[in-house]
C-alpha cells in the first residue's frame, strides 16, 4: 500500500502545529516542515524546498506575513507529486488590497491540483500566540477599526476544516470563509480577554491612536487605509462553515479566552 504524506508548512505556527497534532492523532503520516522543525523549509532557501515536498501527496501550504508563496514552489511540489493543496488565505483580502495573498490564491487555483482555500477572520489567538499578546500585557491594544465587528475565529477551527480538506472528498474547488460564533468590536474583545487574565486593557478604535502608535510611518498610513476600507464594510456576518464541513460548532470567544487564561499566557 502506497504510504500517503501530508506536508505542513509552517508546522510550528498557531495553525500549522494545530494541523500537525490532528493529522497525527488521527493516524496520517505528516512531514512537519518550517524554519526550525523537523523537516527544515524557508521560503528564502529554494533549496530547503524539494526534500521537504518530495514524496508528498497533500500539502497544507501558508507563508508568514509579508512573505510571498513563490509560484515556483507550488509548480514543483505538483511536479513532485502533490494532488492536493490546501492554502491558508485571508478573509477581505481584496477590500484590504492583499496583493500577496490574492497571488498566492491565483497561483493554487491554477496549480493543477486539487486545491481548497481557506479564508478566515481574524484569528482568537493574536491575542495570546500572535502579535497582541505585547500590547495585553502592556495593558493596550490599539486597532483602528473603531467599534466595527469582527468575526474572530479560533485556530483550533481552522485546523480542524484544514485537515477535513486534506483528507476528505468533496472540498476540491471550495473556497471557505472561517467565522466564529458570533462578531465582536476589537473593545468588546479586549474586555473579554482583560476579563479572563486578570488584566486591565484599554482599547484605542481610532486612526490617529494607531498613527501615534506606529510612529507615522508610510508603512502605517497605508495600513490605515486598508483598516478604513474594511471599516466601511461594517459587521462582519458569521456563517455555519466550521460547523458544516467538522460537524461542530466553532468556539466562542470567552472559550478561547478563558483557556488561553488557564494555560497561562498572560501571566500577572
Amino acid at each position: 500500500m502506497t504510504q500517503h504524506v501530508i506536508l505542513v508548512l509552517g508546522a510550528t505556527g498557531s495553525t500549522g502545529r494545530r494541523v500537525t497534532d490532528l493529522l497525527r492523532a488521527s493516524g496520517h503520516t505528516v512531514r512537519a516542515a518550517s524554519r526550525s522543525g523537523e523537516t527544515r523549509f524557508d521560503w528564502s532557501v529554494p533549496e530547503t524546498w524539494e526534500p521537504a515536498v518530495t514524496g508528498a501527496s497533500a500539502l497544507y501550504l501558508m507563508a508568514p506575513d509579508g512573505t510571498p508563496v513563490d509560484p515556483a514552489f507550488v509548480s514543483l511540489a505538483v511536479e513532485r507529486g502533490v494532488r492536493r493543496i490546501v492554502l491558508l488565505s485571508s478573509g477581505g483580502i481584496e477590500t484590504m488590497g492583499d496583493e500577496r495573498l490574492m497571488s498566492a490564491e491565483r497561483t493554487v487555483r491554477g496549480s493543477g491540483a486539487e486545491w481548497t482555500i481557506l479564508r478566515p477572520s481574524w484569528f482568537a489567538q493574536n491575542f495570546d500566540e500572535g502579535f497582541l499578546r505585547p500590547a495585553v500585557l502592556a495593558g493596550e491594544v490599539v486597532m483602528p477599526l473603531e467599534n466595527v465587528r469582527q468575526a474572530f475565529v479560533d485556530a483550533d477551527d481552522i485546523a480542524a476544516v484544514a485537515v477535513a480538506a486534506l483528507t476528505e472528498d468533496g472540498h476540491a474547488g471550495q473556497t471557505y470563509e472561517l467565522t466564529g460564533p458570533r462578531s465582536l468590536s476589537f473593545g468588546e474583545a479586549v474586555e473579554i480577554v482583560g476579563r479572563a487574565s486578570g488584566h486591565e486593557i484599554r482599547y484605542q478604535g481610532s486612526d490617529e491612536a494607531y498613527l501615534a502608535a506606529t510612529g507615522f510611518t508610510e508603512e502605517a498610513t497605508g495600513a490605515v487605509k486598508a483598516f478604513a476600507a474594511l471599516r466601511d464594510l461594517g459587521d462582519q456576518p458569521v456563517n455555519d462553515t466550521v460547523q458544516q464541513v467538522t460537524g461542530r460548532p466553532p468556539k466562542p470567544f470567552e472559550t478561547y479566552a478563558d483557556e488561553a487564561a488557564t494555560k497561562g499566557a498572560w501571566p500577572l
